[in-house]
């Protein structure tokens, strides 16, 4: 079971990782983003694009909302949300700052209540307990994070240090 103060931590983890991210990335001309290096969804831009989107579709799933009017719950997976590079670092950041409010009025009765959302994957509804599926989507960022850090190290670029212990108060 995890805690609304971890909730709280991993939001400004999230949020801290993805300026240092984006700001490696902004190194890179955008063809050495785009280009495919081999990883899951290829490029450092399309998987960014995919945190996006997949971020987008579980803060959406959690406050009944869209939180931005970029992705449907009928949005493929995969998808380039975003084709420029400055288009994706703002709706990075409009999603880090909605993902850091919704943890600050989340409540403990909520993480530990089942959840049912409708799965795009599955096509099928599917319930899991809260707290697993907020703890499953900063795994997944930071699944995925560690991917692109491996992708700009490739091209010469520093993400620096990504521990969470070193997260600036």
């Amino acid at each position: 079971m995890i805690t609304v103060d971890y909730v709280q931590l991993m939001a400004r983890y999230n949020r801290w990782m993805n300026d240092k991210i984006y700001a490696a990335g902004a190194q890179c001309s955008d063809v050495q983003r785009k280009v495919d290096r081999g990883a899951f969804f290829k490029s450092i831009h399309a998987t960014l694009n995919h945190l996006v989107w997949a971020d987008t579709m579980w803060l959406g799933r959690f406050t009944k909302d869209t939180p931005l009017e970029i992705a449907t719950p009928t949005t493929p997976i995969g998808v380039d949300l975003h084709a420029d590079w400055d288009a994706l670092k703002a709706a990075r950041s409009e999603l880090d700052t909605l993902m850091v409010v919704w943890g600050a009025k989340l409540e403990q009765a909520w993480l530990e209540n089942d959840f049912s959302w409708y799965s795009g994957l599955t096509k099928s509804t599917r319930t899991a307990p809260a707290w697993l599926l907020v703890a499953h989507m900063f795994n997944h960022q930071t699944h995925h994070r560690g991917q692109v850090t491996t992708l700009l190290s490739q091209q010469g670029m520093d993400v620096g240090v990504t521990d969470l212990m070193m997260l600036p108060r």
